[in-house]
């Protein structure tokens, strides 16, 4: 691994410039606003002129076919996060996108891929069931063939984004009587087929995700993924990108673990708490100079420097737990101040730890409960074996 600093050359400076400008211009702070108000982690506005701006292809693209080279990817990845790019959408249709590039065919990658680089094209996952938890394998989304097409029913929760996407990457059991791994078949699934109904759910930060209802929604076959009941093939590869199970890169280009996105907030949690108590009130006295919150406020930044630098799947882990460690501790700091959210007269750090503190318990739960994860390293990377719920005899 290669940690020493990037010098960055002249043109890449203008590059940076070039992208901090035209962020700047497009996420207002009407977005911001916008975006908290609505839980949506997406705006239609921004995400079309990123498109228009070609930004969206160039991301996606490997640097042979037009996109970013290694160091333009990471600065436009870094420039992004600074501007609070709203971001799940995004994320979600990029990571499919690759599943339909490599596993559907020469129709539906027509169809889909040139509405995905413009922005008109938005792709949503279709994996947790009302009583499935983290394992998608347990599917019960049925996908019964009829003709030259499918009809599928079931229901997935925490379908985040569909009210603002095309298509859901849905995952379904199409041989009920196979073991799970064997018994799955993945479809892109219009979002505006018949049959389909989308109600929102609202988390206990705000976010908004779904609950989606499939009643004799009728498919035809060109929108299947993969073979039939080969889906976990299909699915495999965006799972393990979800929960964070990727090889380092050796140039240091990338992030080291997932969720460094959201690990942006609560670093920008921090500067400002840091900023604030470090400011003289009318006579002179900071809070900084209390030995308490100098510690607190001290732990806090060593806790959060640390989960920073964990790789991997134990980053994923480190990141989370330390959001939802700190985010308490700085808004005590802070004080009842604190509590006020963005853009509200009064707010001690315009909203910052209050944000984060909202935010921290879903962090532990996208892609997969904190203790599922555990669980997965302490199995496969520890070699403690699978967990015994059963009760003791």
């Amino acid at each position: 691994m290669d940690f020493s600093r990037v010098q960055l050359t002249d043109d890449e400076q203008a590059f940076r410039d070039e992208a901090r400008a035209f962020l700047k211009k497009i996420v207002t702070e009407d977005v911001i606003r916008r975006d908290r108000e609505t839980g949506d982690n997406f705006d239609e506005g921004v995400h079309l002129a990123l498109g228009a701006a070609g930004y969206l292809a160039r991301e996606w693209k490997p640097e042979s076919e037009g996109g970013f080279d290694r160091v333009r990817r990471r600065i436009w990845e870094l420039e992004k996060r600074r501007a609070h790019v709203p971001w799940v959408t995004s994320g979600t249709t990029s990571m499919i996108a690759r599943s339909v590039e490599k596993f559907g065919s020469p129709e539906l990658k027509a169809e889909v891929m040139p509405g995905v680089f413009s922005g008109h094209v938005r792709l949503c996952l279709g994996y947790t069931e009302p009583e499935g938890g983290s394992d998608v394998a347990t599917c019960k989304t049925r996908a019964v063939r009829d003709g030259e097409g499918w009809i599928i029913n079931g229901s997935k929760m925490f379908t985040t984004g569909a009210h603002n996407c095309q298509y859901v990457f849905l995952i379904t059991n199409t041989d009920p009587d196979a073991p799970k791994h064997k018994s799955l078949t993945m479809f892109l699934v219009p979002l505006d087929s018949p049959g389909i109904e989308i109600q929102g759910i609202r988390t206990v930060d705000g976010d908004r995700t779904n609950i989606v209802y499939y009643s004799d929604v009728r498919v035809d076959d060109k929108y299947r993924l993969g073979e039939v009941n080969g889906g976990w093939t299909v699915v495999r590869e965006p799972l393990n990108v979800e929960h964070g199970a990727v090889e380092a890169a050796a140039d240091g280009l990338q992030d080291v673990s997932i969720m460094m996105h959201q690990a942006g907030f609560m670093a920008a949690a921090v500067d400002e708490a840091a900023a604030k108590v470090a400011e003289e009130d009318p006579n002179g006295r900071r809070l900084l100079d209390d030995g308490s919150v100098a510690y607190r406020l001290g732990r806090s930044i060593a806790r959060m420097e640390a989960s920073l630098s964990a790789p991997s799947i134990f980053g994923r882990v480190a990141l989370a737990q330390t959001m939802r460690d700190i985010s308490p501790d700085l808004m005590d700091i802070l004080g009842t101040a604190a509590a006020l959210p963005l853009g509200t007269d009064g707010a001690a750090d315009d909203g910052a730890a209050e944000y984060v503190y909202r935010f921290a318990p879903l962090v532990g739960i996208y892609g997969g409960t904190l203790e599922v994860f555990r669980n997965m390293i302490a199995q496969y990377v520890l070699g403690l074996g699978k967990p015994v719920y059963a009760a003791a005899k």
